[in-house]
């Protein structure tokens, strides 16, 4: 299986015997008999039968699993500490849905004088009726709300937030892609560094509690300073590799730090990431970079009827070859078929390495080229589900090649499962049940020819940086989940919501319910 190490070193920990755990078999296809597992020193130190705990704490798992921790290869984690925390309106299935949520927002607690109501996860697609700052405004006034869609790729403004964020004169308020994106750092991180470290420090506590032991943060436009900040002020519940964008990558250079090399002073917890590059839109807001067009009524045409090219080849490859040459690894977003071509084709030009992110919509030329340019496939399986009416209706004809996981895997790509939370929530089980059994609402399974077995799920959803355990052994970090049912063989809905007994990171408990 994929496996990786992440950062050497650890925070201070104690000696910890678990007694009578069942580890995860090395092929990641059953667990074994009850042994105990000595943990020191941040690593595992011994696994064996009746072990002599000497003075170390002991703790009766009673034969509960023992595996790996899991990561999420795929966040973005301050936009999922507030998301946490928005007006939810991910339940709307129309625009008029939408602002009836938001004005009973207004009506019972509106937001402080100045103040912008933020709202998350609505999802037009599909909706009857269309999205206009003119829904809006009659509900809202005076105060500026923006409404993010679950994808992260478009907002929807009422006259008021348009007026504040340089878009007074936009005629319908749907500010997509680019200009969207101009628009997230004041409107989305409006909270002090002092909150929204705390709103973080609650979502790694969150995180620890699903067995997550370390995520890949995409946070725009840098979030390492954040993390060595976070880190030093005792949020040390995950590792953290920290990604950055375009725009900080001359920051990143000047650090001297290449993609896997530990940040001084954060206890091994923070690793330099990737290069981050978004180089088309998504499926949702009908940007996502296709072959074919999208389908349009011929009155409403659209403005890019096969998507939105935000990178074309002319400036991804030299930026790919700067990064890769000061040893930068590349996570390449793509999710239409054309962008996926032109990104794989960025890295056969370049001989850059790294992973691109989603992969949503594959041609069968491309499925085999990640496993021939070394390339992970960075993919979030709950998307599949969350995504299956919009592809049918958007991607018709197209959706065996949709969210291709079977497809890669048998063409020996190495698979990162993730969330890209806040777009579906951070919760490694979720990505697991929607990997191996993709439907979970009670209706038939969507394309079940593109599931991967268990133990490739497992398997991916370890670390992916070479040296990561992807088996309970001598020496490997003890970054460990302790669940109360074998994720091997149970039920779908139980792998889903996965009871959670422990996490540990570096030996330390970073979760512990029951044991």
């Amino acid at each position: 299986m994929p496996t990786g190490t992440v950062a050497t070193g650890t925070v201070a920990t104690d000696t910890v015997l678990l007694r009578s755990v069942r580890p995860l078999r090395p092929g990641c296809d059953g667990l074994g008999d009850p042994v105990d597992v000595l943990l020191a020193g941040g690593r595992v130190r011994a696994v064996g039968a009746g072990l002599d705990p000497g003075g170390a704490e002991v703790v009766a798992c009673d034969g509960r699993a023992l595996l790996p921790g899991l990561w999420d290869h795929h966040v973005h984690m301050a936009q999922w500490a507030l998301a946490r925390r928005r007006l939810d309106v991910s339940g709307a299935r129309s625009a008029a849905d939408a602002v009836a949520l938001v004005a009973a927002r207004m009506a019972t607690a509106p937001p402080a004088a100045g103040e912008v109501l933020v709202g998350f996860g609505f999802r037009d697609a599909l909706w009857p009726d269309e999205a206009h700052r003119s829904l809006l405004d009659p509900v809202t006034g005076d105060t500026p709300v923006v409404l993010v869609s679950g994808d992260l790729h478009q907002g929807w403004l009422n006259g008021a937030a348009l007026a504040r964020f340089g878009h007074g004169g936009h005629p319908t308020g749907r500010i997509r892609e680019s200009e969207f994106f101009a628009v997230v750092s004041p409107a989305l991180q409006d909270a002090p560094t002092e909150a929204l470290d705390g709103f973080v420090a609650d979502a790694v506590t969150a995180a620890s509690a699903r067995g997550v032991v370390g995520v890949v943060d995409f946070e725009a436009p840098w979030s390492l300073p954040d993390w060595r900040r976070r880190i030093a002020g005792g949020t040390t519940g995950l590792r953290v590799e920290a990604s950055v964008w375009p725009d900080r990558l001359d920051d990143a250079l000047s650090t001297g730090l290449r993609s896997g090399d530990v940040v001084e002073g954060t206890g091994g917890l923070l690793t330099a990431g990737p290069l981050k590059v978004i180089t088309d839109g998504s499926l949702n807001t009908r940007t996502a970079y296709c072959y074919d067009p999208y389908p349009a009524a011929p009155e409403n045409p659209l403005e890019h009827p096969c998507g939105l090219l935000l990178v074309p080849p002319a400036q991804l490859r030299p930026l790919l070859a700067r990064a890769h040459a000061a040893g930068l690894t590349a996570a390449l977003h793509a999710i239409g078929d054309h962008a996926n071509t032109l990104v794989l084709d960025a890295f056969a030009g370049t001989g850059a390495r790294g992973r691109v992110e989603h992969a949503q919509l594959l041609t069968g030329e491309d499925v085999p080229r990640f496993a021939a340019l070394g390339l992970v496939a960075s993919v979030q399986p709950e998307h599949a589900l969350d995504d299956r009416d919009v592809a049918d209706r958007l991607w018709a004809g197209r959706t065996g090649r949709a969210f291709a996981f079977a497809s890669l895997h048998r063409a020996g790509a190495r698979l990162a499962l993730g969330s890209d939370a806040p777009v579906a929530p951070l919760d490694p089980w979720i990505a697991l049940a929607a990997a191996v059994h993709r439907t979970a609402d009670g209706r038939d399974r969507w394309h079940p020819e593109q599931e991967i077995d268990r133990a490739t799920a497992l398997g991916a959803s370890f670390g992916v940086v070479d040296g990561s355990a992807a088996a309970v052994a001598v020496g490997a970090p003890a970054d460990l989940v302790l669940t109360e049912a074998d994720p091997t063989c149970c039920d779908p809905a139980t792998l889903r919501a996965m009871p959670v007994a422990a996490t540990l990171v570096g030996g330390r408990f970073t979760h512990r319910a029951g044991v």
